[in-house]
């Protein structure tokens, strides 16, 4: 059965409110702005089948945006695709804009920022699987997101109506057939991915194509101290100077992208409860810290409150679940 939330007993005054906290409990944690300047309107139906959630989206014109604090506090891996059913949206992510119109599709990671951006008033579906679930690796997702992918022909023309037929039958599936469909559709997923970023690869984006690499460089190799634009560049055969230049479009510089996702891993760590949780030093140390006050200072500046407290509100985040849970 789905699960329906709207706006319409809600007060004019309090909507922008109530549908951003329905937004992120239904998806993931994104911020929320209207566009218009009437009376905000907005519903979403939900449906689970097997391991896919269902979204339904019907609204007036908004900005939703995933950030990397939002990320960094609640990181929720999933791979959505959307579906344009009416309306446009400008949809951003990995660097690329994405004019989407009506029957497009977009693809997009839950674990890096994106935005979508609706002018007027729309309707979208929303189908959301587990990273893990997927086989494909982060190399070949990155390539895909941040583009519009027509459903006039190729892939787009078979996974369209797939999604379609299966939205409008979501609730009505036994646990067993559920099941099987979800897998079909993460098979479906992990094919998607592989079709766009060969569409995407170096010989159509050469620059973009290096910056992924760049990036995918540095998450794999957080962990080093040393880690610096010069190695960088010199593990990819690039001066410093261009290497950059090629960040020049990315909204940050390659030192803030370095200290960006170290952050990022101290506060995922940072959330882990238990005996084995380790402490704050040793995680500033493991992430490539080499002095503790700095740290400190790199960290409250990134979310506004020190290690330690944002420990302390993980864990007091982590026991009311528990408690919502028991209950």
């Amino acid at each position: 059965m789905s699960v329906m939330v709207t706006t319409d007993s809600v007060p004019e005054q309090d909507r922008i409110a109530f549908w951003h906290e329905a937004v992120s409990r239904t998806l993931v944690p994104m911020e929320v702005s209207a566009r218009g300047g009437g009376p905000f309107d907005g519903r979403m139906a939900t449906d689970r089948v097997g391991c896919l959630q269902v979204t339904t989206v019907e609204a007036d014109a908004q900005r939703v945006s995933r950030t990397r604090t939002l990320i960094a506090r609640s990181p929720r891996a999933l791979v959505a695709v959307g579906v344009q059913t009416s309306g446009t949206a400008a949809f951003l992510q990995d660097g690329r804009r994405a004019e989407v119109g009506e029957g497009d599709l977009v693809l997009y990671d839950t674990t890096r920022p994106f935005s979508f951006d609706y002018p007027g008033r729309f309707t979208a579906r929303v189908f959301q699987v587990p990273r893990r679930a997927l086989g494909a690796p982060d190399s070949a997702l990155r390539q895909a997101t941040g583009r519009a992918i027509g459903t006039a022909d190729g892939f787009g023309a078979i996974l369209l109506p797939f999604l379609t037929n299966l939205a409008s039958t979501a609730g009505s599936h036994p646990p067993a057939v559920a099941t099987r469909l979800s897998g079909m559709v993460v098979e479906l997923f992990d094919t998607l991915i592989a079709e766009e970023s060969r569409s995407g690869g170096p010989d159509t984006d050469t620059a973009g194509h290096l910056v992924r690499r760049v990036r995918d460089h540095v998450d794999r190799n957080l962990l080093d101290p040393d880690l610096c634009p010069a190695r960088l560049a010199a593990a990819h055969g690039i001066s410093v100077r261009y290497l950059h230049r090629l960040f020049e479009g990315e909204g940050i510089t390659v030192s803030r992208l370095i200290r960006q996702r170290r952050l990022e891993e101290c506060g995922r760590e940072l959330a882990r409860r238990g005996r084995t949780a380790p402490s704050v030093s040793a995680v500033a140390q493991r992430w490539g810290f080499v002095s503790p006050a700095h740290f400190s200072r790199a960290f409250r500046a990134a979310y506004g409150v020190t290690p330690t407290e944002w420990r302390d509100l993980s864990t007091t985040r982590q026991a009311a679940d528990l408690v919502q849970a028991a209950g």
